[in-house]
């Protein structure tokens, strides 16, 4: 596993005891369980103080944030949400943290269903699961993706990064949303799950999501920048950062070249065969750090 950050060798060695066919081998959003005539779309986030969010945020906003984050991963598979297990690390004051919580199940429509408690020194360590309802057979995957589909994004890359440099340098008149509340895709999800061939969520980096998506599928993904959706203002030299910053929550998704998305997206490019790069940028394999990993 030379080579590999932490992250990625870890997850790879879990590969070896992820046999269920359930887990799909550790290499997408979610976990995918036959159950009867249901199928149950699982997953789990963790988020972690000075890490995910910024020390001293609202924990409201942390809350948010952190439901959002999983409610995104049953909208990459089309799903609609069952409910959700918290695990939380408890903090001095956590009545803004269950204030944040109980307005984002509401805005979201999903209830609370159980979790566990911990106290704990150091840095505060949140988690969720999330537990969905297939809305379509068969469920999207990364793997899908196939030589002359065309490449689609929901919505701009960008907001979040700009947001979280806004509350870093502590400007108060920007909008930061983005990165504070971010919004999951689940009613695009769910409408396009029929049509797409791959799907996932860009959760760390444009950049590194593709080149997942073209790994998973065997495939090389090439990208025009030109075409890359980001926000209104964003400077150009600034792209780049954009693409790789993560933190999006929009939908990565491919479709037969003769299909068109039942929802407003943006197309970013093509499905080739397999190459050399798994991943093109302007015609090129795009060079240092393509998104965010645990290192």
């Amino acid at each position: 596993m030379a080579g590999m950050t932490p992250e990625a060798a870890f997850i790879a060695a879990l590969r070896g005891i992820a046999s269920h066919p359930a887990a799909r081998g550790l290499a997408d959003d979610c976990a995918v369980l036959e159950l009867g005539r249901e199928t149950l779309i699982l997953t789990h986030d963790m988020m972690v103080e000075g890490v995910h969010w910024l020390a001293g945020q609202d924990p409201a906003d942390v809350a948010w944030k952190l439901l959002a984050t999983n409610l995104s991963d049953l909208a990459a598979k089309g799903a609609e949400p069952i409910g959700v297990l918290l695990g939380y690390t408890l903090a001095e004051d956590n009545n803004r943290f269950i204030e944040g919580l109980g307005e984002a199940l509401a805005h979201f429509g999903v209830p609370l269903l159980g979790g566990d408690t911990v106290r704990s020194p150091g840095a505060q360590t949140v988690g969720l699961t999330a537990l969905g309802r297939a809305t379509c057979q068969p469920v999207p995957s990364r793997s899908g993706a196939q030589a002359g589909n065309t490449v689609w994004i929901t919505g701009p890359v960008g907001a979040a990064m700009l947001g979280f440099e806004a509350l870093t340098c502590g400007n108060t008149s920007a909008d930061t949303s983005a990165y504070r509340r971010p919004t999951p895709r689940l009613a695009e999800g769910c409408a396009l799950a029929p049509l797409v061939t791959a799907m996932m969520d860009v959760s760390d980096g444009l950049l590194l999501d593709a080149s997942r998506m073209a790994e998973a599928s065997n495939v090389t993904i090439a990208l025009d920048p030109a075409r890359i959706p980001v926000p209104v203002g964003l400077p150009k030299d600034r792209l780049r950062d954009a693409i790789s910053w993560g933190d999006d929550y929009e939908l990565l998704f491919t479709l037969p070249v003769e299909a068109a998305p039942p929802c407003p997206a943006h197309c970013i490019g093509s499905v080739l065969p397999a190459g050399e790069a798994p991943l093109l940028l302007d015609g090129a394999a795009p060079y240092g750090q393509l998104g965010y990993e645990h290192r």
